[in-house]
């Protein structure tokens, strides 16, 4: 695993920035050869103003009525609340109150909500806001999670995703795998890393990585 992380900016705003370490990492649904460290524009209101404003962008024609967050992405989603409510003739959101919702799992690692915020979902139109994608599973639950308590999913959004679409929605990203120089990933069972006997450097989940 390298010891240093190394500086990836948007082309879309360099504002946002993630930074990749190579390696071998596992993943919950996967294995990686980059870990993506996604904490600054998770964590530093500038940079998730900045992502927020580009992820914003998307949902200029779709009414948004709700976001769930996902792996720590609430302060994204209220910087895109912010800008896809602001007032304007061509703004379809103008002046709506966007909820911001994050789910629980359950034993069975189903997403649940609360009692008092399932009314923040039925009958609403909902973006899915995630920080990393590389399988799909998890926005799979987090669509099932939506129409479990009668919401709508009007699209999905994520600071990172190599994959293209989930369950007929286009994943609007700010950094595609083509954005990550030499970025792979593979199903466990499948993965070279493993079969050529090399060890896994680090467990890698929303929170951030952890060294074997």
């Amino acid at each position: 695993m390298e010891s240093t992380l190394q500086d990836i900016r948007s082309k879309r705003n360099s504002k946002a920035r993630v930074k990749i370490m190579h390696g071998h990492f596992a993943t919950p649904h996967s294995h990686v050869n980059t870990y993506i460290d996604v904490s600054t524009v998770k964590s530093r209101h500038n940079n998730a103003r900045e992502t927020a404003r580009e992820l914003a962008k998307d949902y200029r024609e779709i009414m948004v009525e709700g976001i769930l967050a996902l792996e720590g992405t609430e302060v994204i989603a209220a910087f895109m609340a912010e800008e896809l409510s602001q007032n304007g003739i061509m703004n379809i959101n103008s002046g709506t109150n966007i909820s911001i919702i994050t789910p629980e799992y359950n034993q069975i690692r189903q997403m649940i909500l609360r009692d008092n915020t399932q009314r923040m979902v039925l009958g609403k139109s909902m973006i899915i806001l995630a920080s990393s994608v590389t399988t799909g599973k998890t926005i799979h639950t987090a669509q099932n999670c939506i129409s479990y308590y009668s919401g709508r999913v009007c699209g999905v959004s994520a600071i990172f995703s190599s994959v293209r679409e989930v369950g007929g929605f286009p994943i609007h990203a700010i950094f595609t795998d083509q954005d990550i120089p030499g970025y792979e990933a593979y199903v466990p069972e499948d993965c070279p890393y493993c079969k050529q006997g090399i060890k896994i450097d680090a467990l890698v989940n929303s929170y951030g990585y952890s060294k074997l």
